[in-house]
């Protein structure tokens, strides 16, 4: 019996270091594991969303954490080694480390959906000049703002309701009539009671915002790597150094 218990348990360990040494192989791979990115943007529709949905279907076994914040802290994370990969809209603050240009999202104003502005296919800067904007502190708000300023011509350019609270917050205070919220349009791919969508334009058609990933050289962590190299697939025409991290 003492024999049996001793094979049994020898049995044990030996399956557990073997799991442990698959488990270790697949991190070093980049197939499993946790990663840390840091966010600003929807994932209700775009192609933010689009990425993540690839990178989870060929890699399942990925842990993928999400940190939101406005860029400057996203970067602040980054350099302090808080999160892996940051994902955020230009102009980004001052980042020394590696990094690469992605996609451009369209502006939207998210509107009451008994608005007069809706009347209309699209929205130009101009129209929001006497309008109450919702402006968040957080996500894509402060490039937001910089924008608006640049179109408008101004530093206070219109009457400003700011809110430090997150997108669906304020979409819901859009619906409620409370003002005007300027936003992307990876925002538009979820519903909202009382909310109406329209592109902003200016004299050259539709505002864009740019998105850039960004990260650390070197980084430690192996899952960093291939999550990189969906995005150079997806977006080659854009990828400046291809197979570089």
């Amino acid at each position: 019996m003492e024999g049996q218990e001793f094979l049994k348990d020898a049995g044990r360990v030996i399956g557990e270091a073997e799991a442990m040494t698959a488990r270790v192989k697949t991190r070093s791979r980049g197939e499993s594991g946790r990663l840390t990115i840091g966010i600003h943007t929807s994932l209700s529709a775009g192609n933010l969303r689009a990425t993540l949905l690839e990178h989870r279907h060929r890699f399942p076994d990925v842990d993928r954490q999400f940190v939101d914040g406005a860029s400057e802290h996203l970067i602040s994370d980054l350099a302090s080694s808080a999160i892996d990969i940051a994902v955020v809209a230009e102009p980004s603050p001052n980042w020394g480390g590696r990094s690469l240009l992605l996609w451009s999202e369209r502006v939207v104003a998210a509107l009451p959906a008994n608005h007069p502005l809706t009347g209309s296919d699209v929205v130009h800067w101009g129209e929001l000049k006497r309008e109450p904007l919702l402006m968040s502190q957080r996500g894509p708000g402060p490039e937001l703002f910089k924008l608006l300023v640049s179109k408008l011509g101004s530093s206070d350019p219109c009457k400003l309701l700011r809110h430090d609270v997150g997108l669906d917050r304020l979409l819901s205070l859009v619906g409620v009539d409370r003002g005007i919220l300027l936003a992307l349009e990876s925002a538009t791919g979820a519903v909202y009671p009382g909310v109406t969508f329209r592109e902003v334009h200016d004299a050259e058609g539709p505002t864009r915002l740019s998105f850039r990933v960004c990260w650390r050289q070197p980084n430690g962590n192996p899952l960093v790597r291939p999550f990189l190299d969906v995005l150079r697939e997806r977006y080659p025409d854009l990828s400046t150094e291809p197979g570089a991290d």
